[in-house]
């Protein structure tokens, strides 16, 4: 290479190409459905539904049970009695004052 030569100028022509896609390429395939969980026409069956549900309510109630389990879990339900607390003791100072006791 020689560094000494200036560069030529490009031209600035617009060039006129067209996107063409590679036949090569591996195209992705569709996914796969159960038979059994939908209908010919991709209607998902009640006992699929039914199933989905289920899975989401026990999911939600292991859940529930194992942040209640947990030191966090004990601390929070701990702060929402001392609130739950204070909040009657509030009402009830709010309620003998309206009565003028």
């Amino acid at each position: 290479m020689d560094e000494s030569k200036p560069q030529e100028p490009q031209s600035q022509e617009p060039i006129d190409a067209e996107i063409v896609e590679d036949s090569t390429a591996v195209q992705a395939a569709p996914p796969v459905v159960p038979q059994f969980d939908y209908t010919d026409s991709g209607v998902p069956t009640f006992d699929y539904v039914r199933d989905r549900i289920e899975n989401k309510v026990a999911t939600s109630i292991g859940s529930n049970e194992l942040a209640q389990e947990s030191p966090q879990g004990k601390s929070i339900d701990e702060q929402m009695a001392e609130r739950d607390r204070a909040g009657r003791d509030k009402l009830e100072e709010i309620r003998r004052q309206m009565r003028g006791e």
